[in-house]
This record gives C-alpha cells, sequence and structure tokens, in this order.
C-alpha cells in the first residue's frame, strides 16, 4: 500500500507532476473500462475513448483552475491524457481487436424478421427502442426487416427487407 501511495501521491492537492501523471494514466484505464462495462447505449454516439478524454480533461481542467491541484501539475496529466487519447486512437486504427476491445462491435438485433432477443436483453434494447430504431428509417413492423444491427456508436442501423420498406 505504501508504494501505491508513492507512486500516486498524497490526496491533499500535493502531489507531483510525475504523481499526477501517474494518476491520469490510471483513471484513463479505468474510465474506458467503466463505460465498457455501462453499455454503449449509455453514451451513444461517442466511443468511450472520447467520452473518458472529455469527462477527465474537465475535470482536470477544472480542478486546475479552482486550486484544487497543483495548476502545471495538472495540466500535465491533462496533456497526458489527451495523448494517451491520440495514441488509442491511431493503435485501434492499426490494431482491430484493439478496436473491438475500445469500441465494440456490431450487433445484429433482426435477423430477416426475426429479433434475437438474448441479444437485445444482453445489449438493454427493448422492444421500444427497437420500433424507435425501425421508425426512423420509416420502417414500421419488424417484419419487413432484413437485418437490424446496434452500432459501436449506440444507434440503430436497419437494412430492408426488399420492396418492405414504408
Amino acid at each position: 500500500m505504501d508504494e501505491l501511495r508513492a507512486l500516486i501521491g498524497p490526496d491533499n492537492g500535493d502531489a507531483t507532476t510525475a504523481q499526477l501523471c501517474v494518476r491520469a494514466a490510471i483513471i484513463f484505464l479505468v474510465g474506458v473500462a467503466y463505460i465498457r462495462i455501462a453499455g454503449r447505449r449509455t453514451f451513444s454516439q461517442a466511443s468511450p475513448l472520447d467520452i473518458v478524454v472529455a469527462l477527465i480533461v474537465g475535470s482536470n481542467l477544472s480542478r486546475s483552475m479552482t486550486g484544487k491541484a497543483p495548476f502545471w501539475p495538472a495540466l500535465a496529466a491533462t496533456l497526458l491524457l489527451v495523448v494517451l487519447h491520440r495514441l488509442f486512437v491511431m493503435l485501434t486504427i492499426r490494431w482491430n481487436w484493439l478496436a473491438r476491445l475500445m469500441k465494440g462491435q456490431p450487433v445484429v438485433l433482426v435477423r430477416d424478421g426475426a429479433r434475437d432477443r438474448r441479444a437485445m436483453l444482453f445489449h438493454g434494447i427493448g422492444e421500444a427502442d427497437l420500433l424507435e430504431g425501425l421508425r426512423l428509417e420509416q420502417i414500421e413492423k419488424v417484419s419487413q426487416v432484413h437485418r437490424a444491427t446496434l452500432e459501436d456508436n449506440g444507434r440503430i442501423s436497419v437494412v430492408p427487407i426488399p420492396g418492405e420498406k414504408g
């Protein structure tokens, strides 16, 4: 426990630049994990990476503004987060396995007019949510759907059965 305290510093605002950077890296990784656990519907359009950076950068900047954290070390830790975000974005472009881990994968909810209730339940998509996604594509009934997919960004994309739209 003493090693961890030395690594992350005290909680009284006296952490060093290096300790704030360690905290920032830990918060970044934990934040991505928490958002992945919460599910993609929680934040809909943004990726977990984007959400974590937005929340923590805002918080860090706020703390440095109000004097709750040392100014320059807090800015250094915030810069580290921004650089980590950029690095992870670049790495997810290069490695599909990392992209799947960070962003998730599309999930088929309807296949040839049949709901996949297990997928819907697992991802927190109720009947009303599915029907809303269909209505946004001007489709009235699930039986008119070739494929409806919960995308990485939380939206439901719909491919109608040919000649069945409307």
